[in-house]
């Protein structure tokens, strides 16, 4: 079947219409179907739909399944979506090659990070990438937010060039990783929640772990400064955080600098801060074998950028 699948794709002619249908294709399964791949795409349910149907034809090939069970790869589907990461790393290598030794940057760079950074102090994220398009006009920037554990996950399988995140559990040896800045966590509850209005000094730990906790998904049902919260929801986004703290129904952790702004309109209010506080280290990580230049020079703009070095 592996040599079956590889001799249809190889006979697709690779015109600019098929490489988007590849593309296509890769960003559905990297999202987990049609609907979750929408917003990345820019394209309704249908046109996803159609240019899927369309790939299929073209190959002879049925690649995937929808349907009560969620989107499924066929075995045939896993093996081109394998095989079209090979082909736009290849691309990649060859866009990067061409370009250094016309002496300028050129081709593709595929970004990803998490949300809530435009609010961080520390980093002046905006800046750096300013001053990366100042140094590399010609490169074509991908800029996706996603989950740490998503960032991680597109390391290693080639959907992005150059990450910035959280630690999220060992480092791989196949990635370089560099920490840049650190980010403070602390507990917050909403105006509409019964602790709200509690003194500082009847915060006890077991009052806290009495509470619906609302956790990340990366870091399940872990102990949190000292605490063994009652996890009741989980989000791998500091927005999807937000949003159930908000409901007035959970307590959870957001970095200093995203609830600012909700603490001063008086909706959110810190609980035990003497305790309830940790840093995230944040990383930046490239493959470690030929990291293109592109993907270098942005690290080192993102190094530059940052307000508070460790």
């Amino acid at each position: 079947m592996i040599n079956k699948v590889r001799h249809r794709v190889l006979n697709l002619s690779l015109g600019d219409a098929e490489l988007r249908l590849l593309r296509v294709f890769a960003s559905v399964v990297q999202h987990g179907g049609f609907s979750a791949a929408q917003s990345a795409l820019g394209m309704t349910q249908a046109t996803i739909s159609t240019h899927m149907r369309h790939l299929e034809e073209r190959l002879g090939l049925r690649l995937c399944s929808r349907g009560r069970s969620g989107f499924l790869l066929t075995d045939e589907g896993r093996l081109v979506y394998e095989s079209a990461l090979e082909l736009f790393g290849s691309l990649e290598k060859f866009q990067s090659r061409i370009g250094e030794a016309q002496g300028e940057l050129t081709g593709n760079l595929s970004f990803g990070t998490v949300d809530a950074m435009i609010t961080n102090r520390d980093l002046d994220l905006q800046g750096a990438l300013a001053a990366f398009h100042g140094q590399a006009p010609r490169v074509h920037l991908e800029i996706d937010v996603a989950a740490p554990q998503v960032l991680h996950q597109g390391l290693l399988n080639g959907t992005y060039q150059i990450v910035l995140m959280p630690s999220v559990g060992s480092v791989t040896p196949h990635f370089r990783s560099q920490p840049v800045f650190s980010e403070m966590q602390k507990l917050y509850c909403a105006k509409e929640h019964p602790l709200f209005a509690t003194p500082d000094a009847d915060l006890s730990d077991e009052l806290l772990e009495a509470q619906s906790f609302a956790g990340r998904t990366y870091m399940l049902n872990e102990t949190i400064c000292g605490a063994n919260f009652t996890w009741a929801a989980a989000t791998p986004h500091m927005e999807g955080t937000l949003l159930l703290l908000l409901s007035g129904a959970y307590i959870g952790f957001l970095p200093d600098h995203y609830a600012d702004e909700w603490v001063r309109n008086g909706r959110l209010r810190l609980l035990a801060p003497e305790r309830m506080t940790f840093e995230d280290m944040f990383h930046i990580a490239y493959p470690r074998n030929k990291p293109s230049r592109a993907a270098e020079t942005l690290a080192k703009a993102i190094t530059k950028s940052v307000r508070r070095p460790l």
